[in-house]
């Protein structure tokens, strides 16, 4: 089954639209100039009802270990997702660092940034392969753009990885047979407005998501 990650949670109400709608991973930023950014406190209240029934996501880009650490005491996730120019030896060490699983997103705009790719897949628990950000773009992700799906799909893997990068309801499912991805990561396809998710929208993908899931197991 195709696993589903919500990303940039911000309010109680998207929350439990991420439960009632049945996410793999919920996910919650820790940058201040992404509008999804969340503060300690917000985090622990968002985090609370769904830690033990999806899997809890904590996204830095290129952090320090102070910030990493305010975010792993305030969220306590199950995975610390990189989501900036983190080499190979940061990702290692904050995996040693905080005792978490690491995913690691790779942003692409063409074959040639999948050259670091089995130098990540060394270290890192988990990938997500992502458009990369527009230039002199201040937030690593949550642009609504996407990049070439079918760059993946001849690839041989050694990570469980996800994609993203513009995907929604009315794209993922062809998002998903071009690429061959085992899971699917968004977060401004499901919003009404930057950090506002619509409870609609995220029933609305997941379902798209596992219906081509189960579609595809059953085809030759």
């Amino acid at each position: 089954m195709v696993q589903v990650k919500i990303c940039g949670i911000t309010r109680q109400e998207d929350a439990s639209a991420v439960l009632r709608a049945g996410a793999d991973f919920a996910g919650l930023v820790f940058h201040r100039n992404s509008p999804r950014n969340v503060g300690p406190e917000q985090a622990a209240a968002l985090a609370a009802p769904l830690r033990g029934r999806v899997r809890v996501v904590a996204l830095v880009a290129d952090a320090t270990d102070r910030e990493i650490a305010e975010a792993v005491c305030a969220a306590d996730p199950d995975f610390i997702q990189l989501h900036g120019a983190e080499p190979p030896e940061r990702v290692a060490f904050i995996r040693v660092r905080f005792g978490k699983p690491v995913i690691k997103a790779l942003g692409i705009a063409d074959e040639t940034d999948f050259a670091p790719l089995a130098s990540y897949e060394d270290v890192a628990d988990m990938l997500l392969f992502d458009a990369k950000p527009p230039v002199r773009e201040s937030v690593p992700g949550g642009h609504g753009r996407s990049f070439d799906w079918q760059m993946i799909r001849t690839r041989t893997l050694r990570k469980p990885w996800l994609l993203a990068g513009g995907l929604d309801a009315e794209n993922v499912s062809r998002a998903i047979r071009s690429s061959g991805a085992p899971g699917v990561d968004v977060s401004s396809g499901v919003e009404t407005a930057p950090g506002v998710k619509s409870a609609n929208a995220i029933s609305d993908f997941i379902a798209a998501a596992r219906a081509t899931g189960l579609a595809g197991a059953v085809q030759p």
